[in-house]
């Protein structure tokens, strides 16, 4: 295939309308032009006259762009020339500007008539609408970079989702599915916030009701961050009985949200502003409760220091009254939020990866015998039956071989049982020595021990065993124990097709031995010897 990629490369390219595409089709639909009408304008308490500069405008078109009105229309009208936006429909704004509700005028040379701005009376008193006017080219650059951020911000916590939803399809840990929700309530939030769930055209009936979704997602987004953050920083462990109290807090924020639709604009405005005012002081909470738990060596609490840090900022911000937050808000917001998720998903896995760790630790003394460090007998048994059905599939022999140290209990009685410990660690580490995996030498229960030799039939293993019967005698000098003498009786078994489980394997190998004990002991015994059976 690599070799035709040349010939396909040189190739004759599809010349559709000779070397161009033209799709589409000439058309007579005029752009659309939102109509102003008498129920929009009652409703626009707002207004704002922007001056012609001494002289008179100059002639040059004029791109005004109003960002940041979080419910109802704008309106925006010079000389004859009026046009109406809403932002959670952004089929009535002009094409131009997608992020704001924008208008490209152009005033003749020396006309002095002011261009009017009007728009609904701020649900927040500090969340003020932000008006931008210039040449068109920068000014819809600005919106264009405006929209790229809002639509990467959920772009990312969707993706975040995904990857979440693949953790629990994967691992089934409840925690991954609780953070799909969590991303998927705060992609509500920053659509309703930035004006993208009516683009590009409305997919949440938000409408007139934009108040009503921005107080109710408000105060349900707050709930889960509170929650989030008060397990990032510990809560659970440092502050007994939190949890009763944490469930008490997100529940009030759930009847909160579910009693927006009854509230009256006046009751909404003011418990928008308490919303915003309680949750920067839980998030200040969240921050002296991560410092606490780092105090007391919980290191990991800094995950939750960090994911509330800009939040904090944004509140300092506020207070300060800087003109980048005024300017930016929708951006900051889903900036931080953003950020949030980002480091809760890291917090998360970090979680999980604790968890699989202290799991495989878990694994693996329950698979080890901790005296010799070996597989032990349940391990040792998996691993052949890994082996016996690999043999099989490949057509492959394999041997095993089956030891007992010999008089072992006599060791004990004369020498004691750290020393027959000793033993036991020296026959562990002399039959290591002699196969290719850690994984194929296995402590079966007290002097016994099986030796897995795939790929070797019993002509190839019985001279492998024999050496190490041989090595198992010669290192018990280093014992440096008098008149100590170690060796050991091994009954070698090839895998034949008359063995149908693990057990019978075991069972020939076993047999073969204990005819190794009734011979004298210190020596080899094939299974397969038909001689020595008899």
């Amino acid at each position: 295939m690599l070799l035709l990629l040349p010939a396909i490369a040189s190739a004759a390219a599809p010349r559709a309308n000779q070397d161009f595409l033209l799709v589409g089709a000439p058309t007579d639909q005029q752009a659309p032009v939102r109509e102003c009408t008498p129920e929009i304008r009652r409703h626009l308490q707002e207004e704002l006259h922007i001056a012609a500069p001494p002289g008179g405008w100059s002639g040059a078109p004029q791109a005004v762009d109003v960002f940041n009105v979080f419910a109802g229309e704008v309106m925006i009208t010079h000389g004859d020339r009026t046009v109406c936006g809403h932002m959670q429909d952004a089929r009535t704004r002009d094409s131009r500007f997608r992020a704001g509700v924008g208008m490209v005028v152009v005033p003749r040379k020396g006309d002095t008539a002011p261009i009017r701005v009007a728009w609904e009376a701020p649900l927040k008193a500090q969340w003020i609408p932000t008006v931008r006017l210039g040449a068109p080219s920068p000014v819809q650059q600005i919106d264009t970079a405006r929209l790229l951020v809002r639509t990467a911000c959920i772009a990312i916590a969707l993706a975040l989702a995904l990857s979440a939803l693949m953790g629990f399809i994967t691992t089934r840990s409840r925690d991954f599915l609780v953070y799909v929700l969590v991303c998927a309530l705060l992609v509500v939030w920053q659509a309703v916030l930035s004006g993208l769930s009516g683009y590009p055209e409305p997919w949440l009936p938000v409408g007139r009701a934009a108040p009503v979704w921005l107080v109710a997602v408000t105060a349900l987004s707050y709930a889960v961050m509170t929650w989030v953050l008060w397990r990032m920083c510990g809560g659970r462990r440092l502050l007994r009985g939190s949890r009763r109290w944490m469930g008490a807090l997100v529940a009030v924020f759930a009847l909160v949200a579910l009693a927006t639709p009854v509230m009256p604009r006046a009751l909404l405005a003011w418990v928008s502003g308490a919303l915003d005012d309680a949750f920067a002081l839980l998030c200040l909470g969240a921050l002296l409760l991560c410092i606490a738990s780092m105090r007391r060596g919980v290191y990991k609490t800094l995950d939750g220091m960090v994911a509330v840090a800009p939040l904090l900022l944004m509140t300092l911000a506020d207070l300060f009254g800087n003109r980048w937050l005024l300017e930016f808000r929708v951006e900051a917001v889903q900036l931080s939020a953003t950020w949030f998720l980002m480091m809760a998903a890291y917090s998360l896995n970090r979680s999980l990866g604790n968890l699989r760790q202290q799991r495989d630790e878990m694994r693996q003394l329950a698979d080890t015998d901790t005296l010799t460090g070996l597989p032990n007998r349940r391990a040792g048994l998996r691993q052949l039956e890994t082996y016996i059905a690999q043999a099989r599939a490949g057509g492959q022999p394999l041997a095993i071989g089956f030891l007992d140290v010999d008089l072992f209990k006599q060791i004990n009685d004369r020498y004691g049982h750290d020393v027959g410990d000793d033993v036991l660690v020296s026959v562990a580490n002399t039959l290591l020595s002699g196969v290719r995996s850690r994984h194929d030498v296995i402590r079966m229960g007290g002097e016994e021990f099986l030796i897995l030799l795939p790929g070797n039939s019993a002509a190839a293993a019985l001279p492998r065993l024999e050496h190490m019967r041989e090595k198992v005698t010669s290192q018990a000098s280093a014992l440096r124990h008098e008149g100590l003498t170690v060796t050991a009786s091994i009954g070698l078994a090839e895998l034949q097709l008359l063995d149908t489980d693990v057990a019978a394997l075991l069972r020939r190998a076993d047999n073969a031995m204990y005819r190794a004990k009734r011979r004298g002991r210190n020596q080899v015994v094939d299974a397969d010897d038909e001689r020595e059976a008899a």
